[in-house]
């Protein structure tokens, strides 16, 4: 049986439409409060149909020093032009681009791992300083 950690696949999201985006400051004041936009597709469209689409992207953050991350939030995106009608025959699309706020008294990495319903997990990092 294969481990959770060599289903997650990375690479750079300039050139893979399936990597989760993070979009926040590198760095922060401490106890500041934290806009994140976590996105797919952000450089290269991903497809959003019933048949190709992202179900979900999770946040997680590692603080420095610690060993778990904290699981900051799940988003689920289950609009993806389903209908009574047939695939794709819905005018209702879910976009998979969220904005979340946190705070935290550490630097760290901030997590993220989206799930496409054909081509698996993908991950990404980004690395958050307090002043």
């Amino acid at each position: 049986m294969a481990d959770l950690k060599d289903l997650l696949q990375g690479a750079d999201w300039k050139t893979e439409k399936h990597v989760p985006v993070i979009d926040c400051p590198d760095k922060i004041s401490k106890g500041q409060i934290l806009q994140v936009e976590l996105s797919v597709g952000k450089q290269i469209a991903h497809p959003n149909t019933t048949e190709h689409h992202i179900k979900f992207i999770e946040a997680y953050f590692l603080a420095k020093g610690e060993k778990f991350p904290c699981h900051l939030a799940r988003f689920e995106f289950n609009t993806h032009g389903e209908s009574v009608q047939g695939p794709n025959t819905s005018t209702v699309f879910s976009e998979p681009k969220i904005t979340m706020y946190f705070k935290t008294e550490k630097s760290g990495a901030i997590l993220a791992v989206s799930y496409c319903n054909i081509h698996g997990l993908w991950k990404s990092e980004k690395e958050i300083n307090i002043d």
